[in-house]
């Protein structure tokens, strides 16, 4: 068995797999967020570390009293986020600065007025955006009294969540990270594939503060005896939406995997070589396993299931996300209302820092359920957005998307999703993929699996979704989300 730490950005998951991926044991627990000012996104770095911790106890707890022991550990994470603590300590500086965090942006544009994305995005094959580590990192040493001066003396370590959960998982002896998390700081160099020091130089950044990169199956050190009462190796980190693709058996190019938790993800395998997007992709490391990398053209749309989240926690229209499946397939269309959930901007292929959310197509006769279905639509038009982005970009047309995340539970959106992508949707047996994707790292470095074609062989389909629109109806839809669109952008 392997212990799974799946550390999102609203809460933290902990899952026990078995060899053949079947679920043994589950917990989760949600987590505060924190928003000092508008656009600002933070998280206590105690909270990240005592839910993770609570919850890998309980799922190892369950587990055990079922099972034989588990094996080994494996990690993924809410990418981007950064934190900066103490060596001597590990005590955290400051609230972590989560990944849809926007302070940065002024910063950002300045470097991009004196020229210098293109460098970058040739490097990291990202955009200069405040969705990625760097600035928020340069924030940090800017900011905190004294940080810089400790940061150059070696007193200080920056890390993703991955980063910060092996500090504190083996005690402060590791401070390491996996090749696809350092590829979205804009700070490694994918196709050198080391940290790269013209980039640490741009952003001011002390190379001493930089963890280790290694492969995502790879040895990451030993529990701490006194968390889990013994000591688990940990031998697999992946960024989650990496995971992912792992999880959902995406290893051939041209594949295709879809994730909607907080933030939506759509990741396509590109094979052995980069492929430098025209239409403001991400082009990302996937993963590198035994030493060989493969690519991953990537679109990030920062606003999926926490514009669910939002009209339950702070519009009070429903009371849990499921309502909404029933609210939407109650209605015989969307009446003309869309919500564009530019909360913290709009990600890819839009990259505008300062848009801002809007509800338009409002009548005396919209409620409750029309704001619902608006919600649910507007994570599927994004998705478009990317699709649509991806083959501009010349990328071979994927014969299905496979998805996961928690918004995929629900049957209506998953088949509006499959109409308005024109496209089959496949959900796959076992949904949880960002998790099992880390559990088969692990199991792939203890030798517990001989290839990744074993764990393909593995990936079962639930419930696939085949397209029903007509495509006079998908382009009258379509040209309404653009024009919502359109009024929120700024750049």
């Amino acid at each position: 068995m392997f212990l799974a730490i799946d550390q999102g950005t609203t809460s933290s998951r902990a899952i026990v797999f078995d060899r053949r991926g079947r679920i043994v044991s589950s917990a989760q627990q949600e987590f505060p967020q924190h928003y000092p000012q508008n656009g600002w996104v933070e998280h206590d770095p105690e909270d990240i570390w005592n839910s993770t911790l609570r919850v890998s106890r309980a799922a190892l707890e369950e587990a055990e009293a079922k099972c034989p022991a588990v094996k080994a550990i494996g990690i993924t994470n809410q990418r981007e986020t950064t934190l900066l603590w103490e060596r001597a300590t590990g005590r955290p500086l400051h609230n972590a600065i989560v990944w849809q965090d926007r302070r940065t942006a002024d910063y950002c544009a300045e470097l991009k007025r004196q020229g210098h994305e293109e460098s970058v995005s040739a490097a990291t094959g990202l955009l200069l955006d405040p969705y990625f580590s760097a600035s928020k990192l340069h924030w940090l040493l800017e900011t905190i009294p004294g940080a810089r001066h400790r940061a150059e003396k070696g007193e200080l370590a920056f890390g993703t969540v991955d980063s910060y959960l092996l500090w504190r998982l083996t005690g402060g002896k590791v401070h390491a990270t996996d090749i696809t998390n350092a590829s979205r700081t804009l700070l490694y160099n994918i196709h050198k594939r080391r940290w790269d020091q013209q980039l640490l130089t741009l952003f001011d950044i002390p190379a001493v503060l930089l963890p280790e990169v290694k492969d995502c199956a790879a040895d990451f050190g030993t529990t701490d005896p006194a968390i889990f009462g013994c000591r688990l190796p940990i031998l697999g980190i992946a960024g989650d939406q990496q995971a992912a693709a792992i999880g959902q058996a995406c290893f051939a190019p041209g594949m295709t995997k879809s994730t909607y938790g907080t933030g939506c993800f759509v990741l396509m395998n590109t094979g052995d070589s980069p492929i430098r997007s025209g239409n403001r992709l991400l082009t990302t490391i996937a993963w590198r396993i035994a030493g060989r990398t493969s690519y991953a053209v990537e679109g990030s749309i920062f606003i999926a299931g926490a514009a669910v989240q939002w009209i339950r926690d702070n519009l009070k229209l429903i009371t849990n996300a499921a309502e909404t499946e029933q609210l939407a397939a109650g209605l015989g269309s969307n009446h003309g209302v869309y919500l564009v959930p530019a909360f913290t901007g709009l990600g890819a292929p839009h990259w505008d820092p300062q848009a801002r959310g809007a509800l338009f197509g409002l009548t005396r006769d919209t409620g409750i359920a029309e704001i619902a279905r608006a919600t649910l639509e507007s994570v599927v038009y994004q998705t478009r957005d990317l699709m649509t982005a991806m083959a501009a970009d010349g990328a071979v047309p994927p014969t299905a998307l496979r998805i996961d995340g928690g918004m995929v539970a629900n049957n209506w959106f998953c088949q509006f999703l499959a109409d308005l992508l024109d496209l089959t949707v496949e959900r796959p047996e076992v949904t949880e993929t960002t998790a099992l994707g880390a559990a088969c790292l692990a199991g792939l470095q203890a030798g517990s699996y001989a290839s990744l074609d074993e764990i393909a062989a593995q990936w079962q389909c639930q419930s696939d979704f085949k397209p029903q629109m007509t495509s006079g109806l998908r382009r009258e839809l379509i040209a309404g989300w653009d024009e919502a669109i359109s009024k929120v952008r700024t750049e």
